[in-house]
């Protein structure tokens, strides 16, 4: 009998243990539900009325702005970019979860943007919110995935050579960059949201670096002033070879943008034609080009990553009947490319002789690589990585219904506004 009355008095006071929600007034219950994953929050809103209405609410929101960063979510891009915006997968995959997600875009959306019959493709990415790009007419398109929240750009009449399209968000505002022209010449545009105004065309001048060992390697530079040209070399299976990178569709146009920290200045960093890293502080308006990472005639695939605000070169080559995976961090006090972290070799050696190529994504603490062979569409085969940078662990993730060639990183925020 005793026992009994134990088990009772135990339940009465687990009873007790049980968090009112029902209890809490709606701004504090808001408070508490921002600081949940997004995915867990929109499987969660639909428990109630209630926890549902707080998507839309300013204060919810508000809370959600103050959760200094998320767990972030990787857009995958169809390998095939013939598909029509309405016919692509869109994929993501959720590091919180560690797993895959299906996007699906309402029909007033579609309609709304005229995609059903476009071939929209993602360009860039900054916080919560991802940019498309019409290469038929120009048209630049600015998203929320998570909410499908959107909204269109004024359109930008333009007859030069875009060469590389970059994005920076705060939480009150964001703008776009587009770098147009071929080095020397380049200049640049500035969307900016606040205004919802493009700013006046300006011409970004090429600048010598300063430091000590940057003029140590003057004369190196000025020998291959004319390396830009396009070159040709036969490869170690005999094959002719072009010094021009091969860029896919989906990156074409990549860059990674970054914002110094005391001054603020905004720096965009692009690949030119020939592999060579290109800097661009828009804030002063100049360029100048980091060294070449490898030597003119190797072949090798190379991408670029923005990882806790520091820009970072991803290099497949092969070498001595291996290949490898690096990654690479400039050092501008040296004027020299210093590795930092390597794919294990059991693992890079698998792409030996297969002729893959790279494409990166980057965040704080994360690198998704996604590495896919240069053969036909049919015969493509696609394999996905994800790195925590600072213990170097490197994770292959499962397969996926469909080739994605590339992918864009960006935090899921409800809060994100167009």
């Amino acid at each position: 009998m005793a026992s009994r009355r134990n088990l009772k008095r135990k339940s009465i006071e687990d009873e007790d243990l049980v968090f009112p929600f029902d209890e809490l007034n709606q701004d504090l219950l808001e408070r508490v539900l921002s600081w949940l994953p997004t995915s867990t929050f929109l499987r969660l809103s639909s428990v109630s009325k209630r926890w549902k209405s707080a998507a839309n609410s300013p204060v919810f929101h508000h809370a959600c702005s103050e959760i200094p960063s998320r767990e972030p979510w990787f857009y995958m891009v169809d390998s095939s970019q013939s598909v029509e915006f309405k016919n692509q997968q869109h994929f993501v995959y959720d590091s919180a979860e560690m797993n895959w997600k299906f996007l699906t875009y309402p029909s007033n959306f579609l309609e709304e943007n005229q995609l059903n019959q476009s071939n929209f493709l993602p360009v860039a990415a900054s916080g919560g919110l991802l940019c498309f790009h019409n290469g038929e007419n120009g048209e630049f398109l600015i998203c929320n995935p998570v909410t499908s929240s959107y909204r269109k750009l004024p359109l930008l009449d333009y007859s030069d050579t875009l060469s590389a399209i970059g994005m920076i968000s705060t939480q009150e505002s964001y703008k776009l960059f587009l770098i147009f022209g071929e080095i020397p010449n380049l200049s640049f545009r500035i969307y900016d949201s606040t205004t919802d105004s493009w700013k006046d065309s300006a011409i970004l001048s090429k600048k010598s670096p300063t430091c000590p060992a940057a003029q140590s390697c003057s004369t190196d530079d000025e020998e291959e002033e004319d390396d830009d040209r396009m070159l040709y070399f036969l490869s170690k299976c005999g094959n002719v070879v072009g010094t021009e990178i091969q860029k896919n569709p989906c990156k074409q146009y990549s860059s990674i943008t970054t914002t110094t920290k005391g001054d603020g200045q905004e720096i965009l960093c692009f690949l030119n034609s020939s592999g060579k890293v290109v800097a661009c502080n828009l804030t002063e308006k100049h360029f100048f080009e980091y060294p070449r990472l490898l030597p003119l005639h190797h072949e090798y695939s190379i991408d670029l990553v923005e990882c806790g605000g520091e820009l970072l070169a991803v290099v497949l080559s092969e070498f001595l009947e291996t290949a490898s995976l690096r990654i690479w961090k400039f050092d501008e006090n040296e004027w020299a490319w210093n590795q930092v972290l390597a794919m294990p070799s059991a693992i890079s050696h698998e792409f030996y002789s297969k002729k893959v190529d790279i494409n990166c994504t980057g965040s704080s603490e994360h690198m998704f690589v996604c590495i896919s062979n240069s053969g036909s569409t049919d015969d493509e085969s696609c394999r996905y990585f994800l790195c925590k940078l600072a213990e170097n662990e490197w994770t292959e993730l499962p397969a996926c219904s469909g080739k994605f060639s590339c992918a864009f990183s960006f935090q899921p925020r409800i809060e994100a506004s167009v």
